[in-house]
């Protein structure tokens, strides 16, 4: 970000004085000062050690108001996404609230798994599609024709249309989100040549060892499936089968404690092959991917 996008009349702080500020209103979160610098970068969105570098620069009057929000919402115990209103994901930077899940590092790879896989052309869905990270993604780095993000919810969808709304310009790849449980509000189209979802997989029982930043804060309806974590992950796996086209891509974001339940799932069922179990970054089971079989 250019100095000059810092530099505005009004009532200006230098950065220095902003992070020292704002770590007394974080003081009761560990690392305050760390807290402090992370969050003021979000909102400018600047790699993170930016506010180390330039502690003398200055940050006008609406940048601070925002900061000390944001800095509020962080020390009740907000995400510092939800704090900021915004993360980061792949190339795009996109809005996030209460409304929808925080998009994770971790299913950045899973984009990379399905751009790896599907050539050029044809229509993707992303079921449960939340802020949209997922379709945008694909829509803006993969050659489909056509990305359909889905939700179960309207107001995660709202967050999804308006990140869409970001990039629909610069994207040659058009989107479109439609309301619905799962496969269920699909337009009659062709089949379709990936199904990619990122599903709710927590148990209700696994409820209490969630993390406060997770449990009190992120919308239960993108958390928590019934069947001991694994419903949603069936009624998906039975209903891509009829939508996908001969060879389509079923690619799966799950945990360690159900990858094996989703491969065996996807491994009995005839209509599926190429049943692979693929790790994160940290070495654990993630991501189930599998082709609709060409011939069943």
């Amino acid at each position: 970000m250019a100095d000059s996008t810092l530099r505005t009349t009004g009532e200006v702080r230098r950065v220095s004085a902003v992070v020292d500020a704002l770590s007394l209103q974080l003081g009761s979160l560990d690392e305050p000062k760390r807290e402090a610098r992370d969050l003021l970068s979000a909102l400018l969105d600047v790699p993170r050690h930016w506010p180390s570098l330039r502690q003398d620069d200055s940050i006008d009057a609406d940048m601070w108001k925002r900061a000390c929000v944001a800095a509020s919402r962080r020390a009740a115990g907000a995400p510092l996404a939800y704090a900021v209103g915004r993360v980061n994901f792949r190339e795009l930077t996109l809005d996030v609230d209460e409304r929808v899940l925080i998009p994770r590092p971790e299913t950045e790879m899973l984009v990379d798994l399905v751009l790896e896989r599907c050539a050029a052309g044809g229509t993707a869905a992303d079921i449960g599609t939340g802020s949209g990270a997922v379709a945008i993604a694909l829509a803006r780095e993969g050659k489909f024709d056509h990305v359909i993000g889905t939700d179960i919810s309207s107001d995660a969808l709202d967050v999804a249309r308006t990140n869409a709304g970001y990039y629909a310009a610069m994207t040659r790849t058009t989107m479109s989100f439609v309301l619905g449980d799962l496969l269920a509000s699909l337009p009659p189209t062709r089949p379709l040549a990936a199904i990619v979802s990122n599903p709710p997989y927590i148990s209700y029982a696994e409820n209490d060892a969630l993390p406060p930043s997770v449990r009190d804060w992120e919308p239960a309806v993108a958390l928590f499936s019934a069947g001991d974590g694994m419903e949603t992950t069936v009624r998906l796996v039975r209903q891509a089968a009829d939508a996908l086209e001969p060879g389509g891509l079923l690619a799966l974001e799950t945990d360690a404690r159900r990858a094996s339940l989703t491969s065996e799932l996807l491994a009995t069922d005839a209509r599926y092959a190429n049943v692979v179990v693929h790790l994160d970054l940290t070495g654990r089971e993630r991501f189930v991917l599998a082709n609709r079989r060409e011939h069943t």
